[in-house]
C-alpha cells in the first residue's frame, strides 16, 4: 500500500511536472512562447525564430534571431557577459533589448531622460509580461523611479516579420524630459563578415542602393528634415558572409514606420557585436512627459531571410501588402491613371481638362487626375496654397461638370492637393501668419515659395481636415494625390511653453496620420497617394494610411530602371507609381521610344503623364495596345513575387526583372538594353520562381525571342535552359508573359 501510494505520488508529481513544462513552453496556442524555467521568450513565424530572455541581472537580453529552430530545441537562458576590461564593463559587453541610458553604458541607448532634479540615470529591469495571441507585452521599470516602459512585440505568422515598439509612461509625480526614444534595438551576434545596405538619394535621383562593410564604430542613417527625406530612407539590410547575393546568404532587414524625423544607428561595438537602434531622431528633440502621461514610439519592423536579398525583398513586399496597406490583406490593383500635370501644368481649365480626359479614355486609362492649379489664385507656384476653393475663372460651375464628364467616359476622378503648405501670397497666410512653423522674430525661410503649416496645432489640424472633408463631401472624387513639396525650417511652435516646443516633431506627424485615418474612415472608397516631390516621404508609417506612393519626379525611363530597382529593395511594386511621359525627357534630354517608356513604367503601377494633344495616331495605337497588355499582367506585376534577374546598377548595359504570380500560373518578364557593343548578343535570361513541372506558354508583349525558341516549355526549361532575346541597338526593351497551360 505504501509502495502504491509512493508510486501514485510520483505519477502525480511527474504529471504536474509535464503539465508545467508544457505550459511553460507554450502558454499560448499562437506563435509566442515563454519558458518559465529559462525565462526565455520566443516568437516563431514564417520560418523565423526571434528570442530574448530575462538575464541574471533582471535585464532583457537578446538570445537568438534567425532561421527557425524547433520548439524542442531549448534555447539557452540569457546571461550577462563578463567585463572585457575596466573600460568595457558588463553593462557594455552584454547586448540589451531596450536599454536606458544609465548604469555606465556607452553604446546607443533606446531611451534617455532627464528628471527635474537633474538625474539622468535610467536602468530598466523586467517587471512582468503578457501574451495575447500574436502580441507580447513586456513591462520594464527603472530600478528606483516610476518610469515604466511597455515593450510591445508582434510577429506575422506568414513572413516572420517582428514588429517592435515601446510605450513610455511617467508614473512619477513630476514631469520628465525624454531626450531620445527609440522603438527598438536589434542585435546580431559577434562577427566580422557583415555588410550593410541602405538607400540614399536626392530629388530626382532617389533610391541608390549603398553597400559597405560593417566595421567597429557607428553608421548613422537619418533624416532631420521633419519628414522621411529623399536623402535617406528608414530601411536597412545586413548581410553575412563574403559573397552574399540575390538568392543566397543570411540577411537581416528592418524598416521604421515613421514619417517624421527619424534615426537608425548601426553600431559594431568593441567586441564585434552588432546593434541597430531606431526611432525618433534625438536631434533637436525633447518630449516633456507629464505625470500620468505616455509617449508611444513608432513601430520598428525587422525580418530575416536565409535566401539572400531577393527573398528578403519578397518577404517585405508580402508583409506590406498583407499587413501594412489600408486595404490589406487584399489591396486592390492600382488603376491605370492619366495625370494632367505635364500637359498643362498650372494652366488647367474646363475645356483643356475635358479634352485630355477624352484622349486618356481612348487609350484605356481608368482614372483621370487633375493636378495643380485648380484652386485659389493659383497661376504658378507663387500664390494660392492654403486657399482651397475652386477657381471660378477656370471652373465657373465648380468641379462637378468636369467630374461628370470624366465619369461618363468610364474613368473615376482624382485631384491634386498639398494640404500641409501655404504660400505667403494667400488669404490663409494673410489671416493666420502664426499658423506656420516659425521662431518669432526670425526670418521665415521659403522653399518653392511656400512655408510649412504647423500641423501640430489643433486649429491647423482641424482646418486641414475641414477643407479636405468639404472637397470630398461635395464632389465625386475617388483619389487624392497628396503632395508635400519642401522640408521643414525654423521648426518653432511659439504658442506652447518653450520646454514643450520640440514635441512638434511627434505631434505634427501624429496629426498627419489622424487626418488621413479620419478621411479614410469617412470616405472608405477614396484612395490616396503619398507624394513628396517624388520619394521624400515613403515609409511604412505613411503606407499605413495611403494606397500608393510617387517614388520620384524623375520620369526618364532609363533613370527609372535604377530608381525602381532601388525602391524595390524596401517597398513593393504594388505601391510604386510610374508614368509614361514625353520624349525627350525633361531630366536628361534623352530620347526614347514610346514602347521603351511604357515597358519601363509597366513594372509598377502604370500611369501616363504625357501631353496627349501632341501624340500621333500611331502613338495612341501603341499606348492602347500596351495598356491592354498591362491589364493582363497587372495583378502579377503589382502583387506577385519580384525577381531582380539583372541589375541596372553600376553601369550595367542590361536590366531584367521578372514578376511571378502567387499561384505561379503567370510570369511577366521585362528586359532592357542600354547599348549594343561589338555585335555581342543579349545575354541569355534564366527565369526564376516558376513551377518546374508546369508548362508555360510564352506570349510577346513587345519584342521577340530568338527564332528557335519554343512557344511552350516547362518551368524547368525556362529556368534552367533560359530564353534568348532579340535585343540590339540603343535603349531597346522587350516584355513577355508566361502563362500556365
Amino acid at each position: 500500500m505504501i509502495r502504491s501510494m509512493k508510486k501514485m505520488t510520483y505519477c502525480l508529481a511527474f504529471a504536474g511536472f509535464v503539465f508545467f513544462q508544457m505550459k511553460a513552453l507554450s502558454q499560448d496556442s499562437g506563435t509566442i512562447h515563454f519558458n518559465a524555467e529559462t525565462k526565455v521568450f520566443r516568437l516563431d513565424g514564417g520560418g523565423v525564430t526571434y528570442a530574448f530572455g530575462v538575464n541574471d541581472g533582471d535585464e532583457l537580453q537578446p538570445v537568438y534571431w534567425g532561421h527557425a529552430v524547433s520548439l524542442q530545441d531549448k534555447l539557452a537562458a540569457a546571461k550577462r557577459l563578463p567585463e572585457a576590461a575596466s573600460f568595457d564593463s558588463t553593462a557594455n559587453t552584454t547586448p540589451k533589448e531596450f536599454a536606458g541610458w544609465g548604469g555606465g553604458i556607452y553604446t546607443e541607448p533606446a531611451l534617455k531622460v532627464t528628471f527635474p532634479d537633474g538625474n539622468r540615470d535610467l536602468v530598466l529591469h523586467y517587471v512582468s509580461h503578457k501574451i495575447d495571441g500574436n502580441t507580447l507585452t513586456v513591462t520594464v521599470k527603472d530600478v528606483e523611479r516610476a518610469v515604466v516602459v511597455e515593450m510591445q512585440y508582434t510577429i506575422d505568422p506568414a513572413t516572420g516579420i517582428v514588429g517592435r515598439s515601446a510605450v513610455i509612461e511617467n508614473k512619477t509625480t513630476s514631469p520628465i524630459m525624454i531626450e531620445a526614444a527609440a522603438a527598438a534595438t536589434w542585435n546580431l551576434p559577434q562577427g566580422t563578415d557583415y555588410s550593410l545596405r541602405y538607400l540614399t538619394g536626392r530629388w530626382a535621383g532617389e533610391w541608390h542602393l549603398q553597400k559597405q562593410a560593417l566595421l567597429p564604430g557607428e553608421v548613422v542613417l537619418q533624416s532631420k528634415r521633419g519628414s522621411t527625406g529623399h536623402q535617406n530612407n528608414p530601411w536597412f539590410a545586413i548581410e553575412r558572409g563574403e559573397h552574399p547575393d540575390e538568392e543566397s546568404g543570411d540577411v537581416w532587414f528592418g524598416a521604421l514606420a515613421w514619417s517624421g524625423s527619424w534615426r537608425i544607428s548601426v553600431e559594431q561595438d568593441q567586441l564585434q557585436q552588432i546593434r541597430v537602434t531606431g526611432g525618433f531622431n534625438p536631434f533637436d528633440f525633447g518630449y516633456k512627459l507629464l505625470p500620468g502621461k505616455e509617449l508611444k514610439t513608432p513601430v520598428f519592423y525587422g525580418g530575416y531571410s536565409h535566401a539572400g536579398m531577393g527573398e528578403a525583398s519578397r518577404i517585405l513586399h508580402r508583409f506590406e501588402l498583407a499587413q501594412i496597406l489600408p486595404q490589406s490583406p487584399t489591396p486592390k490593383p492600382r488603376p491605370v491613371i492619366y495625370n494632367s500635370w505635364e500637359a498643362t501644368e498650372f494652366r488647367v481649365d474646363m475645356p483643356g481638362q475635358s479634352a485630355l480626359a477624352d484622349k486618356a479614355a481612348s487609350i484605356g486609362a481608368e482614372r483621370f487626375i487633375m493636378d495643380d492649379g485648380w484652386f485659389g489664385q493659383r497661376k504658378d507656384d507663387h500664390a494660392g496654397l492654403g486657399d482651397w476653393y475652386v477657381n471660378k475663372e477656370k471652373f465657373p460651375n465648380g468641379l462637378k461638370p468636369l467630374i461628370d464628364h470624366v465619369r461618363s467616359l468610364g474613368m473615376d476622378f482624382g485631384l491634386w492637393v498639398e494640404p500641409e503648405m501655404v504660400n505667403p501670397d494667400s488669404d490663409l497666410y494673410r489671416k493666420h501668419p502664426d499658423w506656420v512653423l516659425n521662431f518669432p522674430g526670425r526670418p521665415r525661410t521659403e522653399q518653392r515659395n511656400q512655408m510649412v503649416l504647423n500641423l501640430a496645432r489643433k486649429d491647423v489640424r482641424d482646418y486641414v481636415y475641414g477643407f479636405l472633408d468639404d472637397i470630398l463631401a461635395h464632389n465625386q472624387i475617388a483619389f487624392l494625390k497628396w503632395d508635400y513639396n519642401r522640408n521643414w525650417s525654423e521648426p518653432g511652435w511659439p504658442t506652447v511653453a518653450p520646454d514643450e516646443q520640440k514635441q512638434v516633431y511627434v505631434e505634427y506627424t501624429r496629426n498627419l496620420y489622424s487626418i488621413l485615418a479620419d478621411l479614410r474612415k469617412k470616405y472608405p472608397n477614396v484612395e490616396i497617394e503619398s507624394c513628396s516631390g517624388g520619394g521624400g516621404r515613403v515609409d511604412l508609417g505613411i503606407l499605413g494610411h495611403t494606397d500608393e506612393v510617387w517614388p520620384s519626379d524623375n520620369t526618364d525611363p532609363f533613370d527609372r530602371l535604377s530608381i525602381q530597382d532601388g525602391f524595390s529593395y524596401a517597398y513593393t511594386p504594388g505601391v510604386m507609381m510610374a508614368w509614361v511621359t514625353d520624349s525627350p525627357s525633361w531630366v536628361n534630354n534623352r530620347t526614347t521610344t514610346l514602347t521603351y517608356r511604357f515597358l519601363s513604367s509597366m513594372q509598377g503601377g502604370l500611369g501616363v503623364g504625357a501631353n496627349l494633344t501632341k501624340w500621333s495616331d500611331a502613338d495612341f495605337a501603341t499606348a492602347k495596345e500596351l495598356i491592354a497588355a498591362y491589364k493582363g499582367i497587372r495583378e502579377t506585376v503589382q502583387h506577385g513575387s519580384l525577381y531582380r534577374l539583372v541589375s541596372p546598377r553600376d553601369g550595367s548595359e542590361q536590366s531584367v526583372t521578372e514578376s511571378v504570380s502567387i499561384d505561379r500560373k503567370q510570369a511577366a518578364l521585362f528586359a532592357f538594353l542600354h547599348s549594343s557593343t561589338m555585335g555581342y548578343p543579349y545575354p541569355r535570361v534564366f527565369l526564376k520562381g516558376l513551377d518546374a513541372n508546369t508548362t508555360y506558354k510564352v506570349t510577346p508583349i513587345a519584342g521577340a525571342l530568338r527564332k528557335d525558341s519554343p512557344a511552350s516549355a516547362t518551368g524547368a526549361y525556362w529556368m534552367s535552359h533560359g530564353v534568348d532575346l532579340e535585343l540590339r541597338g540603343d535603349l531597346q526593351a522587350a516584355a513577355f508573359r508566361f502563362d500556365a497551360q
